[in-house]
């Protein structure tokens, strides 16, 4: 039986990541492809704030062609979905036919994926879905993924959080009200080593800064 064709909606983060590695172990799904929002004044990936550097290196060590959606920043939902559309459209003629994304349980975010994609004959996966954050976020590091933190929302974590690897400690560390998984956007990641990738990726952490009421943290290749 031939595999259906899937885009993995790819952040750069460990949720996305993760995701990837579970449909790389089903039969009826190939992912041909990492679908990255990337701003075109920054060159870095939307809210994680990942260089197009270290995105296209994670992209090599998947063996998977990147899909580009470049937008400007600020970006209205007008100009996002308009870009989107078009980039969506190219994946269908190339016999696409599924997007998988790492979302586990924000139903809006989940029913808006579902029904822009229906508008033009594709489907939304889900492979997280649902899953307890407490043990999903265990099992990445259990199964050997290595993140960062990236970028920290000061409303609801501390901005010290910025910077710090996604380990054990860390998730003792977390207050009791912050989604391990920062699921409710409490903070967001770049992974660098795990199951999924041909080998890990060097890295260094540059400087920690504010910007957009957001707290981010430079990561470079090395």
């Amino acid at each position: 039986m031939l595999k259906k064709k899937m885009l993995m909606s790819w952040s750069s983060g460990k949720d996305s990541a993760y995701a990837l590695h579970k449909i790389r172990q089903s039969d009826e799904y190939e992912v041909v492809g990492l679908l990255s929002t990337v701003t075109e004044e920054y060159d870095r990936v939307a809210m994680h704030a990942t260089r197009r550097e270290l995105l296209e290196q994670q992209a090599h060590r998947l063996n998977l062609p990147l899909y580009i959606l470049s937008i400007p920043s600020p970006c209205t939902n007008e100009i996002y979905e308009y870009r989107m559309h078009l980039l969506l459209e190219q994946a269908v003629n190339q016999g696409i036919t599924h997007v998988a994304f790492g979302d586990l349980f924000l139903e809006d975010i989940r029913k808006y994926r579902e029904i822009k994609l229906a508008m033009i004959g594709m489907h939304a996966l889900f492979p997280l879905w649902k899953r307890d954050t407490t043990l999903l976020a265990h099992e990445m590091i259990d199964a050997g993924m290595k993140a960062i933190i990236t970028c920290v929302d000061p409303k609801q974590l501390d901005p010290l959080f910025a910077g710090r690897q996604f380990d054990k400690s860390l998730l003792n560390d977390l207050p009791v009200e912050v989604d391990p998984c920062g699921e409710q956007g409490e903070f967001h990641t770049f992974v660098y080593d795990g199951p999924m990738f041909s080998s890990a990726i060097p890295i260094s952490l540059g400087i920690i800064l504010e910007r957009d009421n957001f707290i981010f943290a430079d990561v470079l290749a090395e």
